[in-house]
């Protein structure tokens, strides 16, 4: 079949997006074997600067082995395991973690806003879901051996719904992910969000906004 001037352009433009969202969508690519992490340096950079020595521990990590602490007010625990914990994920764009929740546990509303994220149920059963930028929720209840995805930068969740305990492992298409748990950015920032643009965002008053702002503050 013979290609048309029409057919090439359609073409360069869908290679042009693809190569477009390859950059945009993923941490920067790596140009050597490794590039471990020098959690050390001062030195700023996308990501991290690279130490001129390396071993076997630097690709290692058993904080996933075993179940988190979930005594907190939200019953939910997340230890992550990405570059700032081993330093031979830099430039490599993956990173996981473990979330752990006790009975009824929670997992707040949050972003990561640099990766999709993927959970797997290892045991328990959760209510999950995000939210659309049009306000549509997509959640569903998942149990062991089951997979949700969480697309990047949407606000989610993850609750436990039943009386015993509750484990995931998530994976991200990042090195480091980030997250923002909303009500935290929202009622515990420093500098302070002013109270009468909580008050009138939630359309509730002031005193309502100190309350759950008094009640999110760090302990000290």
């Amino acid at each position: 079949m013979e290609i048309g001037p029409r057919m090439v352009a359609t073409v360069v433009t869908v290679m042009s997006f693809a190569i477009f969202l390859g950059v945009v969508s993923a941490d920067p690519d790596m140009l050597q074997d490794v590039r471990v992490a020098d959690l050390a340096s001062k030195v700023k950079v996308n990501g991290f600067p690279c130490k001129a020595d390396f071993n076997e521990t630097d690709f290692f990590f058993n904080g996933l082995a075993k179940p988190g602490l979930t005594n907190n007010t939200l019953g939910s625990l997340v230890t992550g395991a990405n570059v700032e914990k081993i330093p031979g994920l830099n430039t490599l764009g993956v990173s996981m973690s473990r979330i752990d929740y006790a009975p009824f546990g929670l997992n707040p509303p949050h972003t990561h806003p640099r990766a999709t994220e993927m959970v797997f149920v290892l045991y328990g059963e959760l209510h999950v879901g995000f939210i659309t930028t049009a306000n549509v929720l997509v959640a569903k209840t998942i149990k062991a051996g089951e997979i949700f995805v969480f697309p990047r930068g949407l606000v989610h969740f993850q609750r436990n719904v039943q009386h015993a305990p509750a484990a995931v492992i998530a994976a991200f298409n990042s090195q480091l992910p980030g997250t923002q748990a909303i009500a935290t950015a929202l009622f515990a920032a420093k500098p302070t969000v002013p109270n009468d643009v909580l008050a009138k965002a939630f359309q509730i008053d002031a005193k309502e906004v100190k309350m759950i702002k008094a009640k999110l503050a760090p302990k000290s």
